[in-house]
């Protein structure tokens, strides 16, 4: 018997984006196939007539709905789509008994979860589907869109993949079988000891202070996780951070494999001044090589656009909301 648990949802207005008064917006919950009952926020145009096309929205990596995926999910109802932003599980106000623990696994069939939660929804057309991955999510957009047939169109905005980050580290300068080594020793040794102590160590979110010399990325991140910008009291990236074992399983899973077999629509968001950019070209070049299905494959570099100016917009409106509205109006009919 497939069952959702009763989630303590916040229900007044908390996120880091103004409401919109263009939109309806509920607050929903749906299982996974693990049986984790999700938290999402449905943002629905008032205008709505008949079945919509619908977006499922996640990320960033670490954020919850209330930060950057509810502002996409929010924006794109107002240009009429059904939306949902959700936690994934063991985040934000999703369910998971342990917290803070992170599965490729795991986080591709929440987003296939919020595929099925969409496609029984009254509102919503379940041919016309699609789905938005923010940062660390893009990558898992990617590779749901591999496996899950009822997506037809995906965006992967600002994306990383984190399997390959968490197995060669930044700009692969850990693509060795020594450092994977002893990063895998290092987590080994961490179980026992939190198993020792009843408790998981956290690993730490974005610091308070970031000194000087600090790489700009980080001063980035401190300037949206760390401020009134984008600060959430739910956000892992914004206080403690992931568990220092949480993405343990993601240094031996490449979830990218296999995207070059995505028949549908993909496009690929980059801000070509981002230290991720490269994860994103990388991952248009692989989906497009020995692929038969490149016709609706795109890379769109943002000139001058750093990593979380995708995430709001930053101070020049960089997120191409235009492109996002003409894609999905092109792919969901």
């Amino acid at each position: 018997m497939i069952g959702k648990e009763e989630l303590k949802l916040v229900q007044e207005w908390d996120k880091t984006f103004p409401k919109s008064e263009k939109v309806a917006h509920s607050k929903v919950t749906f299982v996974n196939r693990y049986g984790i009952t999700l938290a999402a926020d449905m943002y629905v145009p008032k205008d709505a007539e008949g079945k919509l096309s619908a977006i499922a929205v996640c990320g960033p990596f670490g954020a919850v709905k209330e930060q950057c995926s509810g502002f996409y999910a929010q924006t794109m109802a107002e240009r009429g789509f059904v939306t949902i932003a959700f936690d994934p599980s063991f985040t934000g106000e999703s369910g998971g008994n342990v917290r803070y623990m992170a599965s490729p696994d795991i986080n591709t069939e929440d987003f296939m979860a919020a595929v099925d939660f969409l496609s029984l929804n009254d509102k919503v057309d379940p041919d016309r589907i699609g789905i938005i991955g923010i940062c660390g999510w893009g990558g898992m957009a990617i590779n749901t869109a591999a496996l899950d047939t009822r997506i037809k169109a995906t965006v992967a905005s600002t994306m990383y993949d984190m399997t390959r980050v968490s197995a060669n580290g930044y700009f692969d300068a850990e693509d060795s079988e020594e450092a994977r080594y002893e990063k895998r020793k290092a987590m080994c040794a961490q179980r026992l000891e939190d198993l020792k102590n009843g408790e998981y160590k956290s690993g730490g979110g974005v610091p308070e202070i970031v000194p000087d010399d600090a790489p700009q990325f980080l001063k980035d991140y401190h300037d949206y996780y760390k401020t009134g910008r984008g600060y959430h009291a739910r956000s892992l990236n914004s206080n403690e951070g992931w568990n220092v074992i949480g993405t343990e399983s993601f240094m031996n899973q490449p979830i990218l494999k296999y995207s070059n077999e995505i028949r549908s629509a993909v496009l690929v968001v980059h801000g070509d001044a981002a230290h991720s950019c490269y994860f994103g070209k990388d991952a248009y070049a692989n989906m497009t090589k020995d692929s038969r299905y490149t016709d609706n494959k795109e890379l769109l570099l943002i000139p001058g656009a750093n990593h979380t100016d995708l995430y709001d917009g930053g101070d020049k409106g960089y997120i191409p909301f235009d492109k996002l509205e003409s894609f999905f109006t092109e792919y969901l009919k």
